[in-house]
C-alpha cells in the first residue's frame, strides 16, 4: 500500500469519526436543546438522535425537581425584631428552551430570587404572624417565586420554611409570658370549678330542705367520715331545730 493510499484510509477513518461524533443520547430525565448556526431549533430527547458536527449544538437540561436549601438570612420583622430564618425550594423545568434562551443560569437565578423573596416577605411580617401561620407564609413564598421564575421555564412547587432562630432575650420574654398564660387559664379553670362547686351545693341545699331526716342522715354521715379518720376532735354541728324549740320556749 502506498502513501496514498494509507492517507486516505487515515482521513477515512477521521472523517467517520466526525460523522459519530454527532450522535447524542439524551436520559429519560433530560432534554437536549439544539442551535443551529447560533439559532434555536428546539428541544429533543429522550432517546438517541444525530446532532451535525460544527452546524449544530446542544445544552443538556435536567427535568428532575430540584432542591435548594437557602442559606440562613437575618432579616427584621415588621415589629423590629430580627431573627434569622432559612428555607427550601422545590422546583424543576417545565420548558427547557426558555431555561437556556431567557436567564444565562437558571439554578444561579433562581436561588437569588428565592433569598431576595425570603427576606422582603419576613420583613413584612410580623413576629407572631411567622410563628403561628408559617403554612400562609410558605404559601406567599411559593406564589411569588413561581411568578417570578415563570419566564425563566421554572415551575416552583414548594417553599417550606425550616427554622425561625430568636434573640436569647426574646426567647426568655416569650418564656415568661406562656407561663403567665398558663397561670392565667388555670386561674380561670379553678374559680369556674368553684362556681359549679357552689351550684351543685345549693341544689343540694334545697333538695335537703325538704326533709329534716334526709339532712340528718347527711350529719350524721358526715360525723362518721371524721371519725374514720381517728381525729383527736369532732366538732359535732348542733341542728337548727334545737335552738328553734328552746327559742319557741322563751
Amino acid at each position: 500500500m502506498d502513501v496514498l493510499g494509507l492517507i486516505g484510509v487515515g482521513l477515512g477513518i477521521v472523517a467517520l469519526l466526525f460523522l459519530l461524533s454527532g450522535i447524542r443520547i439524551v436520559k429519560e430525565y433530560e432534554r437536549g436543546v439544539i442551535f443551529r448556526l447560533g439559532r434555536l431549533v428546539g428541544a429533543r430527547g429522550p432517546g438517541i438522535f444525530y446532532v451535525i458536527p460544527i452546524v449544530e449544538s446542544m445544552v443538556v437540561v435536567d427535568l428532575r425537581t430540584v432542591t435548594y436549601d437557602v442559606p440562613t438570612q437575618e432579616v427584621v420583622t415588621k415589629d423590629n425584631v430580627t431573627v434569622r430564618v432559612n428555607a427550601v425550594v422545590y422546583y424543576r423545568v417545565v420548558d427547557p428552551e426558555k431555561a437556556v434562551t431567557e436567564v444565562m443560569d437558571y439554578r444561579f437565578a433562581t436561588a437569588q430570587i428565592a433569598q431576595t423573596t425570603l427576606r422582603s416577605v419576613i420583613g413584612q411580617t410580623e413576629l407572631d404572624e411567622l410563628l403561628s401561620e408559617r403554612e400562609k407564609i410558605n404559601v406567599k413564598l411559593q406564589q411569588i417565586i413561581d411568578e417570578a421564575t415563570n419566564p425563566w421555564g421554572i415551575k416552583v412547587t414548594a417553599v417550606e420554611i425550616k427554622d425561625v432562630e430568636l434573640p436569647e432575650e426574646m426567647r426568655r420574654i416569650m418564656a415568661m409570658q406562656a407561663e403567665a398564660e398558663r397561670e392565667r387559664r388555670a386561674k380561670i379553670i379553678r374559680a369556674d370549678g368553684e362556681l359549679q362547686a357552689s351550684k351543685k351545693l345549693l341544689e343540694a341545699s334545697k333538695v335537703l330542705e325538704q326533709s329534716k331526716v334526709a339532712m340528718m342522715l347527711r350529719i350524721l354521715q358526715t360525723l362518721n367520715e371524721v371519725a374514720s379518720e381517728q381525729a383527736n376532735t369532732i366538732v359535732f354541728p348542733l341542728p337548727i331545730e334545737i335552738l328553734e324549740y328552746f327559742k319557741r320556749r322563751d
